[in-house]
């Protein structure tokens, strides 16, 4: 899903080193899975940054994040860029969603950024694909 992204990333950066990750969830079981994955070489001395669209549960975001630990990438240098997260709670001026709360727990060091928090996930489709 972060493909959608990756035209306006190369449009603001145009020499960043791109690398693939294909995750897909069983339609029985839910569970995310990784089909694919390709980095540059050096991905370990990078900072890194995971494009995610919608963040609700944080399931397959769990299993992305995964994917560069495995090459020896360390979570303080990963980003994760979202468009939308869901809404689980909020305390004053920070709202956390259910995804961005599961990532947390399980990488306590990652940075999360995202451009808005919605009650719910949008079903509109982004970047004006069908």
């Amino acid at each position: 899903a972060g493909e959608a992204m990756e035209q306006g990333l190369r449009d603001c950066c145009r020499s960043i080193r791109i690398g693939k990750i294909l995750i897909q969830s069983d339609e029985e079981t839910q569970r995310a899975k990784v089909y694919y994955a390709k980095f540059p070489p050096d991905i370990y001395r990078r900072k890194v940054l995971l494009m995610y669209p919608i963040l609700s549960t944080g399931n397959t975001v769990i299993e992305d994040v995964k994917v560069p630990v495995e090459y020896d990438v360390q979570q303080a240098v990963m980003i994760l860029l979202g468009l939308f997260s869901t809404l689980m709670a909020c305390s004053g001026l920070w709202c956390l969603s259910k995804g961005a709360k599961s990532i947390i727990q399980e990488f306590p060091e990652i940075t999360i950024l995202t451009t808005e928090v919605h009650p719910v996930a949008p079903t509109q489709k982004y970047f004006g694909t069908d």
